[in-house]
């Protein structure tokens, strides 16, 4: 597997802080590739779920999949990377995005202009960390005489984390790559990374990561995998709405619109078997195999698994150690 795009473990922010580093230390042991965190308002922090995950593990990367660019000043967001790059050099990912609408709406932090403020993040964490000071007047953040005090050692990764065209572009301008969101499957993939690409060539980057994080669940019960996964799936397809790329990518809009509006109560129970195979990786070893593998053809430089039951996490992945990833 070694030469092969990694298989790693997504620690959902459902699950308790203290539980961070037994499924990050057994995603290591177990074989896995890297540890992703998220920071999903207001759930567990993002720096300290990925602190929480590097202290456990020894080897593995360890991704954060990602915060939202205005709810901390970029000044702030470097120095919380740079700590943790300094202290676990080489394994850590940070991903910045434009937060989830809903949530930076209710801390009055929605930027009027999402590009011109991850932008303008981007571009500060990733000067900051190159031990400039800068003095910059953006039109979202300001510095004043400002440098870090502690420079990583080495250049640190930064990621995005995007979804619409434009925003895929602008990632592949200014960053070092972009985490996939859950729902991501093959079509989307392969058009992101088009736009991304587009975005690279503008300034001639030639490297990108596309950690692509997925819904998860593994039985030898077929049927009972995919079960576990269909409300999950029909929750985000709700919140994200009809007209979301992800979705789009399939043709699937006009369907996911009939449905929100003739069936709002059942839309999980309506929901075609279909998009579970699309929009998942749940199934019997072979069929998580198969989509993993397609998933990395269609472009992901790593496939990150987001077990959807917390009650057999430990279960699951032991099981796809055993009899999916020999198997890659």
């Amino acid at each position: 597997m070694s030469n092969e795009p990694p298989v790693g473990v997504f620690v959902t922010t459902s699950t308790p802080p203290e539980k961070i580093p037994s499924v990050a230390a057994a995603a290591e042991e177990l074989g896995y590739g890297e540890v992703w965190v998220a920071e999903d308002y207001f759930c567990y922090g993002g720096f300290t779920g990925a602190a929480l995950a590097l202290q456990a593990t020894e080897r593995i990367k360890v991704g954060l999949g990602v915060v939202a660019s205005t709810p901390r000043h970029p000044a702030v967001t470097a120095m919380e990377i740079a700590t943790l790059a300094r202290t676990y050099p080489g394994r850590f990912l940070p991903g910045i995005g434009h937060g989830v609408p809903f949530w930076t709406h209710q801390m009055g932090l929605t930027a009027k202009s999402p590009l011109t403020a991850l932008t303008e993040c981007i571009d500060g964490v990733r000067r900051l960390l190159a031990g400039e000071t800068l003095d910059v007047e953006g039109d979202y953040f300001a510095f004043r005489s400002v440098a870090a005090t502690h420079c990583p050692e080495q250049e640190v990764p930064l990621l995005t984390g995007v979804v619409g065209p434009k925003s895929l572009r602008l990632s592949g301008r200014i960053a070092d790559g972009t985490v996939m969101s859950v729902l991501t499957g093959t079509a989307y993939l392969d058009g992101a990374t088009k736009h991304i690409h587009e975005g690279m060539a503008e300034t001639g980057r030639t490297n990108h990561l596309t950690p692509t994080l997925a819904l998860f669940s593994i039985d030898k019960d077929s049927k009972r995998a995919r079960d576990a996964v269909r409300e999950v799936v029909a929750q985000y397809i709700t919140v994200l709405g009809p007209k979301n790329p992800l979705t789009g990518a399939f043709g699937y809009n006009d369907h996911v619109a009939e449905l929100l509006e003739r069936e709002p109560d059942r839309f999980a129970e309506a929901m075609p078997d279909e998009w579970i195979d699309t929009l998942a990786v749940a199934g019997n070893p072979d069929e998580v195999a198969a989509r993993i593998t397609e998933l990395r053809a269609a472009g992901a430089t790593s496939v990150v698994l987001a077990p959807v039951n917390g009650d057999t996490v430990q279960d699951e992945l032991r099981l796809t150690a055993s009899a999916v990833l020999p198997h890659l």
